[in-house]
């Protein structure tokens, strides 16, 4: 009406550019900024004021409130943040200086025969375990190898775990082990293998049961599927991953999520949902930044922000 005047619209003056209110945007050094409008009453504004010009009274109505952005990594071996970026990123792995892409099998560079995986930023590592006591025959892979001392014994050199007689004496039975030989006369012990599998060594008075053949893999059904050992696979759900062992069992670990934002977007064949892609609402997907309707509520607007 005549004699009124009305005030601009409020809003938020910043390296001289003008903000609407609720405006987040990032600044050069990984400062988050937003704009905070409070509108004051009616009277707080007379309608001419000598002292007071236009800019400063948007400066009045409106702030500009920065912060160092937050990062919020869901990961334990995150990608550095890429160029423009300030958050490192869980796409990828950094694993001993080396980044790795997702789903990147490899070996560490100070692993005897350990493999590991790279998924959403998660970096998991298998090794197979070699059974304890004298050094088996090696394995394909040979991840079980190894090379005891061996012994000197009368001339002769005898390797780690050798069993031999005296000459003159076929009873008398030693051993090496470690490097050492030691001899014994013992009564013969009771076998525990089938008859077929014993067998009595030359120069020896006790009969002895052959060595059993070493694993050569790991069986997983009746159907014959044989995973040689050091073998890696997935058995169907993304986030298990197994790995066939020197003695022919098998070893599964589950791979952990860490979900930090309430609306994940779980992609199918991915182990762990993805917090950086976007938002699921509701039986929907958004993009970041997308704005939308309120399902529950029509005079509500939502936002999507990946954080």
């Amino acid at each position: 009406s005549p004699g009124t005047s009305i005030l601009p619209s409020p809003r938020c003056w910043h390296r001289g550019l003008s903000r609407e209110p609720g405006t987040r945007w990032t600044e050069p050094g990984c400062r988050s900024c937003t704009c905070q409008v409070r509108i004051p009453p009616s009277h707080a504004f007379p309608r001419h004021h000598p002292d007071l010009d236009e800019p400063r009274v948007c400066r009045q109505e409106g702030r500009v409130l920065c912060d160092a952005v937050s990062c919020s990594t869901p990961c334990s071996h995150p990608l550095p943040a890429p160029a423009g970026g300030c958050c490192p990123t869980c796409t990828g792995c950094l694993h001993e200086g080396v980044a790795r892409a997702e789903g990147d099998v490899f070996s560490p560079s100070d692993g005897n025969c350990t493999v590991c995986v790279c998924l959403a930023g998660n970096v998991s590592c298998l090794s197979p375990e070699c059974p304890p006591g004298s050094c088996p025959s090696p394995s394909p892979s040979d991840c079980c190898s190894c090379h005891p001392a061996k012994c000197s014994f009368q001339g002769r050199t005898y390797a780690h775990g050798a069993q031999f007689s005296l000459d003159g004496d076929g009873c008398t039975t030693c051993v090496c082990q470690g490097g050492e030989v030691e001899c014994s006369f013992a009564p013969c012990p009771i076998l525990d293998c089938p008859q077929h599998q014993r067998h009595l060594r030359p120069g020896q008075c006790c009969s002895s049961c052959r060595d059993p053949p070493a694993p050569t893999g790991c069986f997983l059904d009746d159907n014959g599927v044989q995973f040689p050992v050091g073998q890696l696979w997935s058995p169907g759900d993304p986030c298990e991953l197994c790995i066939c062992q020197a003695d022919g069992s098998v070893s599964c670990r589950r791979t952990e999520c860490l979900e930090t934002c309430p609306y994940p977007i779980r992609i199918p064949g991915q182990c762990c949902p993805d917090c950086s892609a976007g938002c699921a609402y509701m039986g929907r997907v958004f993009s970041n930044n997308e704005t939308f309707p309120s399902e529950l509520d029509p005079c509500l607007s939502c936002i999507c922000l990946v954080r």
